[in-house]
């Protein structure tokens, strides 16, 4: 398990910061994790299975 700070979870989902915000407060993102005062993280198996979940969802359509 590792933590992953928002630069990298906007480089491995391609989301853009605003979009990450967005997408959480609608509850289609994971929430982050507090680690001080003004930081947060989030777990990187949560952001790959939201990467997964995508996939899923894309191949389902074209079933």
């Amino acid at each position: 398990m590792r933590l992953m700070k928002l630069k990298e979870v906007m480089n491995n989902t391609g989301l853009s910061r605003s979009s990450v915000y967005k997408y959480i407060s609608e509850g289609h993102f994971p929430k982050p994790v507090p680690t001080g005062e003004r930081s947060v993280a989030w777990l990187d198996s949560e952001i790959d299975d939201w990467i997964l979940e995508r996939v899923a969802q894309r191949d389902e359509l074209l079933v």
